[in-house]
């Protein structure tokens, strides 16, 4: 039997536990196939704070989300165990410190046969838990939406930070190169090479602009194509790939970004690959008291979960 989220008919939605989507809060990952964790930290964000909220509402968002996706036919509770591991216990005061917790975290949880969603939390995060995903599967395919390539050498003289991740991955071999897809990118830097240098590496990068007024199920499923069946696949995803309009909580807004249906249409074609870990960065509940971004991102969590391997459809 596998956990369920606890339904609206029988207590309301306003009440409950805060995990995501109401589901059991779990401290023993045996028998769990996903296991959701929370990261709640905006120490490594260069600009706007509040990331370390992000958890909280996210889940506390989640409680409308009902486990059958009428659009799509998953049912992603019937076949997987789901449980909310609560929140990792960082370093609010120490960054380097706050990484090393994570990717120790992420280590222990992934000696179960596990699949990690988090729940962000600043871009920052994403790269230890790239090393602990790698230290497990060895360098795998990067699907990474986002506004920005987060490619940076340094800020202000540090090395990680949440707009160096990806470089950093990238010399540590924690994933493949060309199978590697930024979407979304958009807005200003301080070079070209900004945006071009990555290129050179064999990032794939499709920039918001060229995915104006058209869907995204194509883009998917070529990429979905491309990177096959079999190779273990990260999913990142900022929040702030979408449009401000869509997703106007959080750190680092661009305008000019995707819609949520193209969000949406994105994630739908991935299905089918192998994904093994994914997370949700960037809410930042401060600059959208309405809660709406932190709704979003919690319907795309949901829809991740949706595409892991062993979902059931109907």
């Amino acid at each position: 039997m596998t956990n369920q989220p606890i339904s609206g008919n029988d207590l309301a939605r306003f009440s409950g536990p805060n995990t995501f989507m109401r589901l059991p809060q779990v401290n023993n990952l045996t028998g769990l196939d996903v296991a959701v964790v929370g990261i709640p930290m905006d120490i490594g964000t260069s600009w706007r704070s509040g990331t370390r909220l992000g958890p909280k509402q996210v889940r506390s968002e989640s409680a409308m989300i009902r486990p059958y996706n009428l659009q799509t036919g998953a049912a992603p509770f019937d076949s997987l165990n789901v449980g909310d591991i609560g929140d990792l216990a960082i370093n609010t005061f120490n960054l380097r410190d706050s990484l090393s917790i994570i990717q120790e975290s992420y280590a222990a949880i992934l000696t179960h046969d596990v699949t990690p969603v988090g729940i962000g939390g600043d871009h920052s995060l994403t790269l230890p838990i790239l090393r602990a995903i790698a230290g497990k599967y060895g360098p795998v395919a990067l699907v990474h939406v986002d506004a920005h390539a987060d490619v940076n050498d340094d800020m202000f003289g540090e090395r990680e930070t949440h707009g160096t991740v990806f470089r950093r991955a990238y010399e540590e071999n924690l994933i493949v190169p060309n199978k590697t897809y930024q979407i979304g990118l958009r807005g200003t830097g301080y070079t070209a090479e900004d945006f071009s240098e990555a290129a050179g590496w064999g990032f794939q990068q499709f920039i918001a602009p060229e995915l104006w007024h058209r869907s995204l199920t194509t883009l998917g499923s070529e990429i979905r194509r491309d990177i096959g069946t079999e190779m273990p696949v990260y999913i990142s995803y900022d929040i702030d790939s979408l449009d401000p309009a869509f997703a106007p909580g959080t750190g680092t807004p661009e305008i000019g970004g995707l819609t949520t249906p193209q969000a949406m249409e994105l994630i739908r074609a991935l299905r089918g690959l192998n994904v093994v870990g994914c997370d949700m960065v960037e809410v930042s509940p401060p600059y959208d008291p309405s809660g709406n971004t932190a709704l979003t991102a919690a319907n795309l969590l949901f829809e991740l979960l949706c595409i892991l391997p062993g979902v059931t459809y109907r």
